[in-house]
């Protein structure tokens, strides 16, 4: 389609929409923005000067998304209500779809707009719950943010009437596979737009944002002087930072668009960063630079605990934290906040199949601030702060905006998920080329148990030890050397005995022997005193076999006690000829007893692998015992520690 060129009811000069369905465009020449209306063209009020955010994209970059090629014609400037300022590029796909690409922080969301099947069921933007589901929506999505945004700045062709200064009112929504969505409630009903995060490599787009004229532009922002003290202040991410401190007089400035206003002095903080601001650390091949250390700290029962936090900044990969508490360290990264789900009762959160328990739950309130940040930090500021653990694991949650009661509330506000991971102070000082960090002084909420392999290592070995044993006693070359039934008399008192001989049998040296007795007893006991009697020298070898069998009915269920038959192990003995001896006395003395005999060798003892195994799980169990210290130690300082109070 050819474009259409008209000209700006402002200003006279010439204006040209080149596509069909693009519904405003900015005049090049005045900033007017103007609207195709019937049979006529609109102005709609001037826009500001876009702000340089560094941004990688530019109008008339083109790129393919599934399959379908697009350009980018438009882009607006718009203001967060806490003072934040995102872009939001519009794309014109080849088949005639528009496509919104959000661009904030660093990372890139595109959405589409989609009809709603029943969009009058939709709640209203103040009965949306931060983190709660949205339940008339065709895929489930949760409330990630509900806030104001106002039209700023813009430029190219935009496929919506945009009112320059007009207030938006929306929520953004989050899903558990990465989706990303929109509720705009400026209009009735809401539109809605659905699509996820990107790269600009899934984009197709190979952009620069490091021209000549953006560098310029780029070292003008970063190089500016302090207007409470005059002193040279030098910004390392002037793209994105909201707040920055004076290293000079240590005023609080917040950053507009390249100009510093002074918001607050600032009392010197009594924790010094120990890693200083503007060092580069390298984490997984990507360098960060610090560019902000923020001190926040908790109060449970009257008492306030402190921690340290620095923000870590590259471009291509956005912002990062390290957190330092008790001298233990662990390193976060964002998280969409739809990947987690927590359990109703808010005692447990799931991320990709992964169980984390809930550690703490407290209002969070910044104690002292050094250097750049992304938000409109302030000293007091407090946020709804959760910790959930599974070392060496952590989710964090923080709310804005939350109610109280701890509810997430119904205002205006955000969820944000991130991800922390337990890190060594050998790690820091690698990263960071320093030295001397100190030991940390009690464990860490996500501290991995250090000896925790030992595990594997026991039950590998416990079943090899198994294996083993099974494998000894199915290859055990056993050999039966007597086997005799011997007729036992009734005794003459309860108190006698009777003794029987068996003849002479060949034992093998060097081999183990089992000896094993049956006898033909019933509710009653028998008791065998043995020897084994070498025939040459007269050496005895003693053994006893205890045999007792009950048995009944008690309250209707019948029951059993005991055995008909018992054996017993002996070490081996010197090769020889060998005679059994055997003195016998049983409770039914006044009754005969058989009482039937078998010697065996090469008789593996199971009794050995069960010693063995129990050998094995000596130094496991001492651990184990160990660990549970530990555990208990990791969760005394937590309100939910399933070891109780």
């Amino acid at each position: 389609m050819s474009p259409v060129e008209a000209i700006c009811p402002a200003c006279g000069a010439p204006v040209s929409f080149k596509i069909g369905s693009s519904i405003v465009v900015i005049c090049e020449f005045c900033n007017s923005v103007v609207a195709r209306a019937d049979r006529r063209l609109e102005d709609l009020g001037k826009v500001a000067d876009l702000a340089e955010t560094g941004s990688p994209l530019d109008i008339g970059l083109k790129g393919v998304y599934q399959r379908s090629a697009f350009e980018l014609t438009g882009r607006a400037q718009l203001g967060h209500q806490a003072g934040g300022v995102w872009d939001e590029w519009y794309a014109a796909f080849a088949d005639g779809r528009w496509g919104w690409l959000a661009e904030a922080q660093g990372r890139f969301y595109l959405t589409f707009e989609q009809a709603l099947p029943e969009p009058q069921i939709l709640p209203p933007f103040n009965r949306l719950e931060l983190g709660a589901p949205v339940a008339a929506l065709p895929i489930p999505l949760m409330v990630a943010e509900k806030g104001e945004a106002r039209a700023l700045g813009a430029k190219g062709e935009i496929p919506y009437r945009l009112v320059p200064g007009e207030q938006h009112v929306y929520a953004d929504l989050s899903g558990p596979h990465g989706e990303f969505a929109t509720l705009d409630y400026s209009e009735a009903p809401p539109s809605f737009f659905v699509g996820r995060e990107v790269t600009l490599e899934e984009l197709g787009i190979h952009a620069d944002a490091h021209t000549p004229e953006r560098e310029a532009r780029r070292v003008a922002a970063a190089q500016l002087s302090c207007p409470q003290c005059g002193g040279p202040l030098a910004l390392h991410a002037p793209d994105v930072s909201e707040r920055v401190t004076c290293p000079n007089c240590g005023s609080l400035l917040d950053v507009s668009h390249g100009r510093l206003e002074f918001m607050q002095a600032l009392h010197p903080g009594k924790v010094v960063p120990i890693i200083p601001i503007g060092s580069v650390g390298e984490w997984g091949g990507v360098k960060t630079t610090v560019i902000g250390f923020v001190e926040r700290s908790v109060e449970f029962e009257g008492v306030r605990y402190f921690w340290e936090e620095y923000l870590l900044y590259n471009p291509q990969v956005g912002f990062r934290w390290l957190v330092r508490s008790d001298d233990n360290w662990t390193f976060v990264e964002p998280l969409q906040p739809g990947a987690v789900a927590v359990e109703p009762s808010g005692r447990r959160a799931q991320l990709n199949g992964k169980s984390f328990k809930l550690f703490q739950d407290a209002a969070a309130r910044v104690e002292y601030v050094i250097g750049e940040f992304y938000w409109k930090v302030a000293v007091g500021e407090t946020v709804r702060a959760a910790d959930y653990v599974n070392p060496p694991q952590m989710l964090s949650v923080e709310v804005t905006g939350s109610a109280p009661g701890g509810t997430l509330g119904i205002g205006t506000g955000e969820v944000n998920w991130s991800l922390g991971t337990y890190v060594s102070n050998r790690d820091i000082e690698k990263a960071f080329g320093i030295r001397g960090l100190p030991n940390a002084s009690k464990i860490a909420p996500n501290q991995p148990y250090s000896h925790k392999a030992i595990y594997k290592y026991w039950g590998l070995l416990l079943l090899a030890a198994f294996l083993i044993g099974l494998v000894v006693i199915a290859t055990s070359p056993r050999r039966k050397v007597f086997e005799g039934s011997f007729q036992l008399q009734p005794l003459t008192s309860s108190e006698g005995t009777q003794a029987v001989f068996s003849e002479p049998f060949e034992l093998k040296g060097r081999k183990n022997i089992e000896v094993a007795a049956t006898a033909n007893i019933d509710n009653s006991w028998l008791a065998v005193d043995g020897d084994l009697i070498q025939e040459d020298t007269g050496e005895v070898q003693p053994f006893e076999l205890p045999i007792e069998y009950y048995y009944g009915v008690e309250d209707g269920e019948s029951w059993s006690e005991g055995s008909k038959t018992a054996s017993t192990h002996l070490s081996a003995l010197p090769e020889g000829k060998y005679t059994l001896r055997l003195e016998a006395q049983w409770e039914k003395w006044q009754t005969p007893a058989t009482l039937n005999v078998r010697v065996e060798q090469g008789v593996p003892n199971v009794g050995h692998l069960f010693i063995a195994m129990a050998l094995i799980s000596v130094i496991p169990i001492i651990m184990m015992i160990y660990h549970y210290s530990f555990e208990k130690r990791r969760w005394s300082d937590s309100d939910y520690s399933p070891f109780g109070s």
